[in-house]
Formats: structure tokens, C-alpha cells, sequence
């Protein structure tokens, strides 16, 4: 089993800068993607920022040239700087990681999510 555990989210001033991390856990054997989805109360689920094993990064419109992503593959982790916050900005984060694993001395592929962490930006 792969666990995916948030942490880093809160309260922020708009303007201000929140680093999210995600670190997963259990048999890993490689991280083909490690991304952030977010959701605020009566919206769709949506897609914040990825980034490949290979260091390709994908950002959608809303946040670039505010957030950043980035991972640490050694350690099955990945970040979110994010900077010049905006109330919109304000959901619960979710980390997504999907890779292949051992299980029962077998490679498998996963696709796994954390329970979230909730980011509020407000003044």
C-alpha cells in the first residue's frame, strides 16, 4: 500500500506565499507523476501543477508565474511554492502520485491521493 500525506497548507494574507509538501511512503519503486489537484467548496476539482520523473513541470493558467513545482525523487516527495496567493487560491490541495510499487513481490502500477490539506487565503 502507498500512502500520500499533505502537509504545509493554512491561513495566508492574499499576496502572501505557502510551500505545500506531499511525501509518499510504502514499496516504491518509481514516481512516474507527482501533481496537485485542488477543490473549493461548490466547484470542480481541478488541476494545479505536475511534474514528471523526468522534471517536466505542467502548470494550469491560474497559477502560473505564482506557483512552483518541484520533487525530490530519492525521497518520493514533491513541494508547491506558492507565492502571491489570491482568495480564489483558497481550497483544499491534494497530492497525487502515481508510480509503480511492490506488492506481494510484484511490480505494480498505483495512482494514489492524500487526504488534502486545507490552504484559506484571506485578509
Amino acid at each position: 500500500q502507498v500512502q500520500v500525506v499533505e502537509s504545509g497548507g493554512g491561513l495566508v494574507q492574499p499576496g502572501g506565499s505557502l510551500r505545500l509538501s506531499c511525501a509518499a511512503s510504502g514499496s516504491i519503486t518509481s514516481i512516474n507523476v507527482m501533481g496537485w489537484d485542488r477543490q473549493a467548496p461548490g466547484k470542480q476539482r481541478e488541476l494545479v501543477a505536475l511534474i514528471t520523473g523526468a522534471g517536466t513541470t505542467n502548470y494550469a493558467d491560474y497559477v502560473k508565474g505564482r506557483f512552483t513545482i518541484s520533487r525530490d525523487n530519492a525521497k518520493n516527495t514533491v513541494y508547491l511554492q506558492m507565492n502571491s496567493l489570491k482568495p480564489e487560491d483558497t481550497a483544499v490541495y491534494y497530492c497525487n502520485v502515481q508510480g509503480q510499487r511492490i506488492e506481494r513481490g510484484r511490480v505494480m502500477s498505483f495512482g494514489s491521493w492524500g487526504q488534502g490539506t486545507q490552504v484559506t487565503v484571506s485578509s
